[in-house]
């Protein structure tokens, strides 16, 4: 096993640690040997006759998932963070006496496994079978080198910044990563075959779900790919199945595409640039019609009689009417290209290698560079504009050009692009500074649309608008595009050409076709960022005729947003993003040449490819465990159906309803075992994943359900989480704070994890495992497993009889406490079910224990807190739970058997209110006697009216009525309240303050707006209704005993305002004995 990442805390003592391990295995051993968490449906005559409504009532089930992980390595503590979602909600649900599956299986298909296997086939080649050949480096090596077809190599750097740095070691081959990651040097070799890896991680994940304590089904195990050939008939059914339905179509589009490899680089391939994908543009073509005197001394005889165009892309065809020039970067370097015998186009070499894979040049893959050229030498050239007003311009420099987006040569219509309009001002008004002769810059920008808001000029109004100076305000003139480009296209209509009166909406793509008839431009798309493959390779956008899944086709993608509609999401940013996807997810490659996974049927030179075969498997754990006995499929389940028997039209059966057909491959009672297991547990109930799925895996899990199977098996609910920090950073070997999920369960134990990170978070922004921690729930575990042993042990020494109100008190505070968990666990909210129902669960046993030392603790409700502890936290702290459960309280099952606790009492609020106001008022008497004595030890306590270090009691002050000007200052709040608007009218409660006196008294308006502040937080039913729902007198005499032993009080009375009135008490004062209000004794110290 790996060695930990150095960036993480070292245990100083390990003895409580390693006690807790012991109790963990033994118990992990328990429940295997006992197979408590494999399920099956219900019989089949049990369920006869029942309609769906009354099977889900009689024999609920919950169905459970997460995406499989890949198996190219062990699984690490962020795979452990989205596995805890489903292991809790499964652990609860088992609790409510529901079926609860929860399977796992291999995700083998794809890239990876095979781009590792080649290239430690390689490294022996290079150093040997056992690479004792390789001799290390002193110096680290350079950053490899990223592989272009036909250009020069350049190095990988702004790769540096996704996975390929994240997960970077310093380690520059491959079985050095494999060492790193602990698999024997001896070992490696073995890994040359890619099928090894299905073999050798599937068991090393398994093992460590276990030591987790995952309550798994592990006989619904499988591997993908052709390796296993009942899930490889499962692909054919599926592949076969969206064909018919034309859901897979096959033409030409535009693929990110990997030269080097041969292949489209889907997501899962790609070290960077995950979910990007093409940006389509209008390449236009600028015919250059006189050089620059230094750009004709470079290139003029490098072209041959060839017609040389600066090439534009642009997103804004409909513009190019406008035109008063075009913009280069002055440091960038361009190349003039060979397309063909006849034209050479002057665009970067990233452009030209884009284009070169989209049919634009003579030889495909071919990019023929004649030769390369500074940008600061082409200002000055005069060029052919295209549709353009001005039919002949000049070629400018522009300071913000980017290389790495478009072709680096850009259009400028300054009458709607900012940019364009900042850059021409600033060149106007510095001719000599930009070295260009004003002449060049004398156009004027043209009218080309008209919106309601910005008129015929949207840039020049845009730019006055936000006031930006230079082309330098980068940030600002970003703003600015965006306003101008939506106002433009969405509100725009043409004011030129032969589309004037159109909406830009409309003549948009038709000024763009006609611009192609015309030879005046083509068609051109790139990634719409930069895209690394897992070879190092900086991908292109090629137009390929492919196997692709139609995803946006409309029709298609109105079911799919039906199912998202009907799902439940959690958090309305996890629905607004798969809304989001669904607005733009377009056709997707779902075939490939390169790596591991199931052959597409007709046509089997290709591959499906990885995120393709995995959208609807979570269909296939129902029937797994019927199918095969082994993960690979090598040995057959005890139906003892082999693997040629599931045909199209046994799948069809089994999972969609189909007719059973006339030559049957198998009998029907096999098919019919199987469809049973189906039909109850689909559809599921939750699948729990990252919210990087969102873009890719989770919506094609969504168009496919909505594909394949009926609305009554779509998906109830996903929910998405973010990534897991450690430490409050980033989890990267790069930083030192890496962890794998058996790391994790080593260091600190499986429960102490699990706890961690249940308290981790569960929203979709960024959770953090903490491993401080981590390391004090170790004690806290320890501790309360040594105490609950402890009470038991002790118990007849504990107090029996009748109930006293600190036990009735503690009673209702530990139900209310069970029935908070209980929604949390059921709203997939574990660190507020942990804070419930561990944390402050014991804080409520803790107070118990204070407030009845003098008496004692009840012996039964000690008993009763112990087993409800041990059940509220079962399902994030198991181990814990069975060693209370079956060696404490001595239950004869195991506590994964056990129901969620029932309700001894009905919670009364009012109880619940007295507890909230003993602790309040306890602790507000204890800060104020803490706040004097620092006060005394500075020396500035002032007139004090009692000494706290001599021997003193206390009088507490209660009232039943709130001051007379308070009840006028309600009254007042209560007729400006607007039900309907929920609002509070402060000018009406201004003018009746000021009606009845009280505008001036100072205490007045403070008391509103605090009084507005109670309605916003308790809701204005509970502000208005301003009366105590127990005796406050009763409730104070109960912690009479108490309060004198905590604080060491002589003497401690309970007055009510009216007594104290009537007393001849000297040291009192009006104020004090006035300030009390319901709810909020007043009190005195004094010395005795």
């Amino acid at each position: 096993m790996a060695a930990a990442s150095a960036n993480t805390m070292e245990l100083a003592q390990t003895g409580k640690r390693d006690e807790l391990r012991e109790l963990e295995l033994k118990y992990q051993a328990r429940w295997a040997e006992e197979r408590l968490f494999e399920v099956a449906a219900p019989p089949a005559e049990e369920l006869k006759g029942l309609s769906p409504a009354e099977v889900k009532k009689q024999f609920p089930k919950w169905f459970g998932n997460f995406p499989f992980p890949y198996t190219n390595g062990s699984l690490h503590l962020g795979h452990a963070f989205t596995i805890s979602k489903i292991e809790f909600a499964a652990g609860f649900h088992r609790m409510l006496g529901e079926r609860v599956l929860f399977p796992h299986g291999f995700h083998c298909t794809g890239m990876p496994i095979k781009a590792a296997a080649d290239k430690i086939e390689r490294e022996i080649e290079m150093f040997g079978e056992n690479f004792e050949r390789f001799v290390p480096e002193e110096e680290a090596a350079p950053a490899a080198p990223t592989t272009t077809s036909d250009g020069p190599a350049k190095a990988v750097d702004k790769a540096k910044k996704g996975k390929v740095a994240a997960k970077a070691t310093g380690l520059q081959y491959q079985f050095q990563i494999m060492e790193s990651m602990g698999v024997p040097r001896e070992e490696i070799k073995k890994f040359a075959d890619p099928y090894f890896w299905l073999k050798y991680y599937p068991p090393i994940c398994i093992e460590d779900n276990k030591l987790f304590g995952s309550r798994i089904d592990w006989r619904r195990s499988f591997i993908t790919t052709d390796a296993n050939p009942y899930y490889d008939s499962f692909v054919r059914w599926q592949t076969n199945k969206l064909y018919k339905l034309g859901k897979i179509k096959f033409g030409e589009r535009y693929t990110v595409y990997s030269p080097k490899d041969g292949q489209p680089c889907m997501d899962h391939d790609r070290s960077e640039g995950e979910a990007l994908g093409p940006t389509e543009y209008t390449g236009i073509k600028m015919e250059v019609v006189d050089w620059s005197e230094a750009a004709g001394k470079v290139i003029k005889d490098k072209v041959g009689d060839r017609k040389v165009f600066l090439v534009a892309a642009t997103l804004r065809p409909e513009t190019m009417y406008g035109q008063t020039n075009c913009f280069v970067g002055t440091q960038i370097k361009y190349g003039v290209f060979a397309i063909n015998d006849q034209e050479a186009y002057v665009c970067t070499y990233r452009a030209a290698r884009n284009m070169a894979y989209q049919g634009i040049t003579a030889v495909r893959g071919q990019v023929n560079q004649l030769a390369e050229i500074e940008g600061s030498l082409l200002v000055g050239t005069k060029i052919k504009a295209p549709l353009s007003v001005n039919p002949e311009v000049y070629v400018l420099p522009m300071e913000n050009v980017l290389p790495t987006k478009g072709t680096g040569v850009v259009t400028s219509v300054p009458s709607d692009s900012p940019d364009d309009f900042q850059t021409l001002t600033d060149l106007r008004k510095k001719p000599e500074f930009y070295k260009i002769d004003p002449a060049w810059c004398a156009f004027d920008p043209v009218p080309v649309i008209s919106t309601p808001t910005y008129g015929e000029m949207t840039a020049p109004a845009v730019i006055k608008q936000l006031k930006i100076q230079s082309q330098k305000d980068t940030k600002q003139l970003a703003e600015a595009k965006e306003i101008a480009y939506k106002e433009g296209f969405y509100n725009g209509t043409m004011t030129v050409g032969e589309f004037k009166g159109t909406p830009v909406q409309e003549a948009k793509p038709r000024v763009r076709e006609k611009l192609i008839k015309a030879g005046l431009a083509f068609a051109y798309a790139e990634p719409e960022g930069l895209i690394i493959s897992r070879s190092s390779d900086e991908c292109v956008i090629a137009l390929m005729d492919q196997w692709y899944l139609d995803y946006g086709e409309p029709s298609w993608r109105s079911q799919a947003e039906k199912l998202v509609a009907k799902m439940e999401t959690y958090n309305s940013e996890t629905r607004n993003a798969f809304e989001g996807v669904l607005a733009w997810l377009n056709k997707w490659a779902c075939a490939r040449t390169y790596g591991l996974g199931s052959r597409i049927p007709w046509d089997p030179t290709f591959l499906v490819e990885s995120l393709s075969d995995s959208t609807i498997y979570m269909s296939y754990y129902t029937v797994a465990h019927l199918l095969h006995s082994k993960l690979d499929g090598s040995q057959p389940g005890p139906l003892g159906v082999t693997p040629d028997q599931m045909t199209d039209e046994v799948w069809d059966y089994v999972l969609n309803n189909g007719p059973w057909p006339d030559a049957a491959p198998l009998p029907k009672e096999k098919a019919d075992a199987m469809k049973h297991e189906f039909e109850y547990f689909y559809p599921f109930d939750v699948r729990s994943s990252g919210k990087d799925l969102i873009p890719n895996h989770l919506t094609f899990c969504v168009y496919n359900h909505a594909a394949l199977f009926p609305e009554e098996k779509w998906p109830l609910s996903m929910r998405t989480n973010g990534h897991l920090m450690v430490n409050g950073q980033k989890m990267s070997k790069s930083k030192g704070n890496s962890m794998t999920m058996r790391q994790c369960i080593e260091k600190f134990g499986a429960d102490a994890t699990r706890l961690c990170l249940a308290d981790a978070g569960d929203g979709i922004e960024d959770a953090n495992f903490d491993e401080k921690t981590a390391n004090a729930n170790i004690l806290r575990l320890h501790t309360l497993i040594g105490w609950c042993d402890e009470m038991l042990q002790d118990k007849s020494k504990l107090r029996q009889g009748e109930k006293n109100y600190h036990d009735t008190v503690f009673e209702h505070e530990v139900n209310d406490l069970a029935s908070k968990t209980k929604g949390y666990y059921a709203a997939m909210q574990y660190k507020d079910a942990l804070k419930y129902g561990f944390y402050e669960l014991q804080s409520a046993r803790d107070w118990y224990r204070e407030v009845t030392a003098d008496v004692g603790m009840h012996a039964d409700l000690v008993e009763w807190w112990i087993r409800t502890a041990a059940l509220l936290v079962l399902p994030i702290a198991p181990h814990f739970s069975e060693h209370v459960w079956t060696a404490i309280l001595k239950e004869p099952k195991s506590v994964q058997l056990a129901h969620w606790p029932e309700s001894t009492v009905t919670v009364d609020q009012s109880i619940l209110d007295s507890s909230v106001y003993m602790h309040g008022t306890v602790k507000t008497m204890r800060d104020a006697e803490l706040s004097l004595l620092k006060k005394m030890n500075k020396g500035k306590q002032g007139q004090a009216t009692y000494d706290p270090k001599k021997p003193r009691g206390v009088r507490i002050y209660v009232t039943h009525s709130f001051p007379e000007w308070q009840d006028q200052c309600v009254q007042i709040v209560k007729e400006a309240y607007s039900e309907e608007h929920d609002k509070v009218d402060d000018q009406k409660v201004r003018e009746l303050l000021t009606q009845r006196g009280l505008i001036k008294d100072k205490r007045a308006m403070p008391f509103v707006q605090a009084f507005k502040k109670r309605m916003a937080q308790f809701g204005t039913h509970t502000a208005f209704n301003r009366t105590v729902p127990f005796s406050e007198v009763k409730v104070l005499h109960e912690i009479l005993p108490y309060l004198k032993r905590t604080l060491n009080l002589a003497d401690a009375e309970v007055l009510s305002v009216e007594e104290a009135k009537s007393k001849d008490l000297s040291v009192l004062t009006k104020a004090l004995i006035e300030s009390a209000e319901p709810g909020n004794p007043a009190f005195e110290y004094y010395n005795v």
